[in-house]
């Protein structure tokens, strides 16, 4: 039986736009950057939901998380780590703007496409109901 895994080269891609999305320049607000990497960041994880992908997605989350703190750092180079978790994490390690939050695509349920034995045909011969003329 194939097993349905996201390939390296899928992987990278979506780490390669998160990368352009979190470069030092790229958004102007941390609001922004919320916006656009979690629109990106859904969407490849409800693609790559069906299948065996759980900890590909973990992993996404994990690297997610640490570019966008990068990338707050970077903006506020005079903030300690302690100033930075206080303002722009809440509850520990989820970054938010106050409004927005960091979308984690490990939070993503993952199922596989269940295969039927038989799919219904109505040309076969044992469906097919043969009429008695009248």
């Amino acid at each position: 039986m194939r097993v349905h895994v996201p390939v390296q080269k899928a992987v990278t891609a979506i780490k390669d736009k998160v990368r352009a999305l979190t470069h030092s320049s790229a958004q102007a607000d941390l609001t922004a950057l919320l916006e656009r990497v979690n629109g990106v960041l859904r969407g490849w994880s409800n693609y790559f939901k069906h299948g065996v992908s759980k900890r590909t997605l973990s992993y996404l989350g994990a690297f997610n998380c640490r570019r966008t703190a990068i990338w707050i750092r970077k903006r506020h180079p005079g903030l300690t780590w302690k100033h930075l978790r206080r303002r722009f994490m809440a509850g520990g390690w989820t970054i938010t703007d106050g409004q927005l939050t960091l979308f984690n695509p490990a939070s993503v349920t993952v199922f596989r496409y269940r295969r039927r034995s038989v799919i219904p045909n109505p040309w076969t011969p044992a469906t097919r109901r043969l009429t008695q003329p009248t």
